[in-house]
C-alpha cells in the first residue's frame, strides 16, 4: 500500500460553486434519459411519476442537508452510514454510491456521442463518446477550483439552452399531444414503471455533498447550494416535460437527444433552433459528465482514505486532486461507454445505485437522531415528517426500480447481454468478499478520521479564492 500523508482536500468552494456542481451534475437529466419513461407510462403517467419523484427529492435534499452539514466529509453517504450503522454498512452505502457515479458518466457520454452524431453525422457516435469521456477525466486533473469554474460555466450555458428550448417550444405546445389515448398507458403500473426514468431528472444532485470538505463554510454554504439547486431543477423539470410532451416528444421510439428531436418535429431538422439546442445541450451533458466525474473521484478517495479500498486510490497529486481515484473508475466508465449500444441500461444501473444509497442515507439520519441526539446539527430538518416522507417515497422508488427496470433489463457489453441483476449482485458480492478478507482490517477509527479533518479545516479557514 502506498504511504500517503497528503490526503486532505483544500477548502476553495463557495455556495455558487456548490450550486454549479449540484445542478451541473444533474442538468443532463433534462436533456436525455427521462424520456424513456414515455414508453412505460405515457405523457400523463410520466408526469405523475415526475411529481412523486420531485416530492421525494425535495424532502430528501432537506434531510441530506442535515447529514452533510453535520458530517462535511468527502465520503458523503458512506461517511453518514458508517457513523450511524458501522463500517460494513458504510462500505455498502459507498458501493451503492459508486454504482451510481461510475455508471452515470458512461450513460451521459453515450448521449453526448448521440448529440454530436445528430449535429455531425460523419462523426461516429462511439468514437465521440470515448473521446469526450477521456477528455474530461484529464480536465479534472487540473484541481477542484478550476474544475468547479468549468462546471459553473457549463451549467449556466446548459440552463440558457433549456431557456431557448422553452421559449421556442411553448408557443407550439399542443394539448392533444399530451392528452390522448396513449397518455396513460398501463395505468398505475405505467406510473410506477416510469419512476426509474423520472429519477433521472434529479439523479446525482446529492453529489455536491462529496465536495463538502472543499467548501469554505460547509455549515452555512451547503444548505444554500443544495436548496437553490433543487428549486432550479424542479422548475426545469416541469417545463422540460411540458414542452417535450406538448411537441409530440412522447410519440415514437425514444432517442438519446429528445429535445432537438422534439423541436425538429415542429421546425424541421435543418432549422437553426434544433441545431442550437443540440449544440448548447452538449454543455448540459458535459456539465453532468464533468460534475459526476468529480463525484466518483471524491467517493473513491474517501473510501480509500477510510481503508475500504486500496490506499493508493487516496493519493493526491500536487494540485490536490485524487488522481488515481479519477483514473481507475474512469477506465471502467470508458469501457462501459464505448461498448454500450444505448444509454438505457446504464441509466437503470446508475438509478439503482442512487436509490439504494438514498434509502440507506435516510435510515442513517433516523439512527443518528436516536444514537447521537446531541451531535452538532447546523441545519436541522423538520423531524420526523420530512425524512419520513422521503424514506417512504424512497422505498416505493426502490421497489419500482427493482421490479420494473433492473429485473427486466440486460446490459449489452461487447455483444453480450448481461442481466442487470447479475451486474449488481457481482458488485455487492465481490465488494463484501473484499471487505471481509482485506478491507475490514485496514479501516481507520471514524473518530480519528473526523478529528484529523477538523484539524485541517481549522488551519485552512483563511484560504481565499
Amino acid at each position: 500500500m502506498a504511504n500517503n500523508t497528503n490526503n486532505h482536500l483544500h477548502k476553495e468552494l463557495k455556495p455558487i460553486h456548490l450550486w454549479g456542481i449540484a445542478v451541473g451534475m444533474v442538468i443532463s437529466g433534462q436533456y436525455f434519459g427521462w424520456n424513456y419513461g414515455f414508453e412505460q407510462g405515457g405523457t400523463i403517467g410520466l408526469a405523475i411519476a415526475a411529481i412523486i419523484v420531485t416530492i421525494f427529492y425535495t424532502t430528501f435534499i432537506f434531510s441530506y442537508s442535515e447529514l452533510s452539514t453535520s458530517i462535511p466529509h468527502a465520503g458523503g453517504p458512506s461517511a453518514y452510514a458508517r457513523k450511524a450503522m458501522g463500517p460494513y454498512m458504510g462500505f455498502m452505502t459507498g458501493l451503492a454510491c459508486l454504482l451510481e457515479f461510475v455508471f452515470a458518466p458512461p450513460a451521459i457520454a453515450v448521449a453526448t456521442g448521440a448529440y454530436i452524431n445528430f449535429l455531425i453525422p460523419s462523426i461516429n457516435a462511439v468514437y465521440a463518446t470515448v473521446a469526450v469521456f477521456s477528455f474530461f477525466i484529464l480536465i479534472n486533473l487540473i484541481g477542484v477550483k478550476g474544475a468547479a469554474i468549468i462546471e459553473l460555466v457549463a451549467t449556466i450555458l446548459a440552463l440558457i439552452g433549456l431557456s431557448i428550448y422553452y421559449v421556442a417550444g411553448l408557443p407550439h405546445v399542443n394539448s392533444s399531444a399530451i392528452f390522448n389515448d396513449m397518455s396513460f398507458v398501463n395505468g398505475w403500473t405505467g406510473v410506477f414503471a416510469s419512476i426509474p426514468f423520472a429519477i433521472w431528472f434529479f439523479l446525482a444532485i446529492e453529489g455536491g455533498a462529496m465536495a463538502a470538505e472543499e467548501v469554505r463554510n460547509p455549515k452555512k454554504d451547503i444548505p444554500k447550494g443544495f436548496i437553490s439547486g433543487i428549486l432550479t431543477l424542479a422548475t426545469a423539470t416541469v417545463l422540460t416535460l411540458l414542452v417535450t410532451a406538448g411537441l409530440g416528444g412522447g410519440e415514437g421510439k425514444p432517442a438519446d437527444y429528445p429535445l432537438p428531436q422534439a423541436l425538429a418535429g415542429v421546425y424541421g431538422e435543418n432549422n437553426i433552433l434544433p441545431k442550437t439546442v443540440a449544440i448548447i445541450g452538449l454543455f448540459g451533458l458535459i456539465a453532468s459528465l464533468h460534475g459526476i466525474i468529480i463525484g466518483y473521484s471524491r467517493q473513491t478517495f474517501a473510501l480509500a482514505r477510510a481503508g475500504y479500498l486500496p490506499g493508493f486510490l487516496s493519493n493526491l497529486s500536487k494540485r490536490g486532486v485524487p488522481h488515481w481515484g479519477l483514473i481507475v473508475p474512469g477506465i471502467i466508465g470508458v469501457i462501459s461507454a464505448g461498448s454500450a449500444s444505448f444509454a438505457n441500461a446504464l441509466i437503470i444501473l446508475s438509478v439503482f445505485g442512487s436509490i439504494t444509497m438514498y434509502c440507506l442515507s435516510l435510515i442513517s439520519l433516523f439512527v443518528l437522531r436516536k444514537k447521537e441526539p446531541h451531535m452538532e446539527r447546523p441545519f436541522k430538518v423538520s423531524y420526523p415528517v420530512v425524512p419520513g416522507i422521503a424514506l417512504f417515497l424512497g422505498i416505493i422508488s426502490f421497489f419500482c426500480v427493482l421490479k420494473y427496470s433492473v429485473l427486466t433489463t440486460d446490459l449489452p457489453l461487447f455483444g453480450i447481454k448481461i442481466p442487470l441483476i447479475s451486474v449488481i449482485l457481482f458488485v455487492f458480492g465481490a465488494g463484501s468478499i473484499y471487505y471481509f478478507l482485506a478491507g475490514a482490517k485496514k479501516i481507520r477509527p471514524i473518530s480519528e478520521e473526523f478529528v484529523s479533518i477538523e484539524d485541517v479545516a481549522s488551519s485552512q479557514q483563511n484560504v481565499s479564492l
